[in-house]
């Protein structure tokens, strides 16, 4: 228990429809004391009865509810979900933005949050002044702001505009100024929401490697994004949050499973309509199963990037042809763009007996990027033109994973995110010439 830094238990969060969200503390401990009194809320909308038509206000909406877990000393703890599943409201309880409606919350040590493009920095004061400003908000001595302020100038890439009021900055530049003082004022815990989408890709890269580096020197982080290779790729575990609710918590490629496939799949990486009177197909084929297989013969999720896998699709082909069909399997990244297409490289003037077959496609190792992927699965037949007897989309999903060390794309010492889709290993000459 001593490694144990949140502790949460039971919480919940109730607001009321037709309510203002001022977010304060104190705003929400005078609406609480009203309620209790029996008296109007005083931060309540205009009262629209007196304009001849009712507001609905008493109607109670859980953002929360009695969600519990806990979270370790140099976790990297992702929270993912569907806009409204509670995900920013649960960061800023933790923040101390706005209290509980019930619940516990035990947290050890100093939290620095970056919630959302605004949030800690008073924009009529300079980059300089709002370094300074966070700094003794969280504790920290002059002496020891001073001894972070070049770096965190460096990181955030603003020193030209560090004395100027950082409300003429962009929104990327609030948010690389915010990250910056954030990650480097050492905080025990760092709590990240999706605002990093507002850096571009080259910053978000840096913000990765920086919260890597602070979770290796035993800080914790609680991260949400949208973004779910950046997830797969920090996050050691992960909550799916679901209408208030935890839906699922643990290894972060079963939670981003579960997330993408919704209730709709038990294993993303295999299908089976073996047993089923209208399988995906026309009257010249149709679709039985398909799965991610190992090397060894075992269905999985989950790949090691150094290590290759098989793409397998079971198929029947209802009748004789004079031209082979091509099967063919289309992969997708988790932003929905297309990766590759691949299909079998033979004669296909060949003629084609009706039966069931297997196909399998080989995907090497340090090919493809870690990261989530989705296969369309496909039958093409060619004797009459060009027909599509099936195209299955999203039907499978496979997570590559990145163990860092012993990978040859990756230089060594490097942690952090790496772009592509594609990460192949290509033979290398240098040679001295002078």
């Amino acid at each position: 228990m001593n490694d144990v830094v949140i502790q949460i238990k039971n919480l919940s969060k109730q607001y009321r429809l037709g309510v203002i969200s001022h977010g304060l503390l104190s705003k929400d401990l005078q609406s609480k004391w009203a309620r209790f009194l029996g008296r109007d809320d005083p931060n309540t909308k205009v009262n629209s009865e007196l304009l001849g038509f009712k507001t609905g206000s008493n109607e109670q909406f859980w953002a929360l509810k009695d969600i519990s877990f806990e979270v370790r000393k140099g976790d990297i703890l992702g929270i993912i979900g569907r806009n409204g599943a509670g995900k920013s409201t649960l960061l800023k309880i933790l923040s101390r933005v706005t209290a509980p409606t019930s619940g516990k919350i035990n947290v050890k040590g100093r939290i620095a949050s970056l919630l959302e493009v605004g949030t800690g920095f008073h924009p009529e004061l300079t980059g300089r002044e709002n370094i300074f400003l966070n700094g003794a908000i969280l504790g920290m001595t002059k002496n020891e702001i001073n001894s972070k302020f070049d770096e965190i100038v460096s990181f955030s890439g603003v020193d030209k505009f560090i004395d100027t009021p950082v409300k003429r900055y962009s929104s990327g530049m609030y948010v690389r100024l915010a990250f910056a003082v954030a990650a480097h004022m050492e905080p025990e815990i760092l709590v990240v929401d999706e605002v990093l989408a507002v850096g571009d890709a080259d910053f978000q890269k840096k913000c990765l490697g920086k919260m890597q580096e602070i979770s290796k020197g035993g800080r914790t982080v609680l991260f949400v994004s949208h973004n779910m290779p950046m997830i797969s790729s920090l996050c050691n575990e992960c909550i799916l949050l679901d209408s208030g609710k935890i839906k699922l918590i643990g290894h972060t490629s079963d939670v981003i499973a579960s997330y993408q496939m919704g209730n709709n799949c038990v294993n993303p990486a295999t299908i089976d309509y073996s047993h089923v009177d209208n399988p995906p197909g026309d009257h010249q084929g149709t679709l039985c199963a398909a799965w991610i297989e190992n090397r060894s013969g075992e269905q999985v999720f989950e790949i090691s990037i150094n290590k290759s896998f098989f793409i397998c699709m079971q198929y029947k082909i209802l009748n004789d042809v004079p031209k082979i069909p091509s099967p063919n399997f289309h992969i997708y990244d988790s932003q929905g763009q297309c990766a590759f297409i691949t299909s079998p490289s033979w004669n296909y003037d060949q003629s084609c007996k009706s039966g069931e077959y297997i196909a399998k496609c080989e995907i090497p190792a340090n090919f493809m990027n870690d990261g989530l992927y989705s296969v369309h699965l496909a039958l093409t037949f060619i004797h009459t033109g060009m027909r599509v007897s099936f195209w299955e989309k999203h039907a499978l999903m496979f997570n590559i994973t990145d163990p860092i060390e012993g990978v040859p794309s990756r230089i060594s010492g490097y942690g952090g995110v790496i772009p592509g889709v594609i990460r192949p290993s290509l033979e290398w000459n240098v040679d001295q010439i002078g």
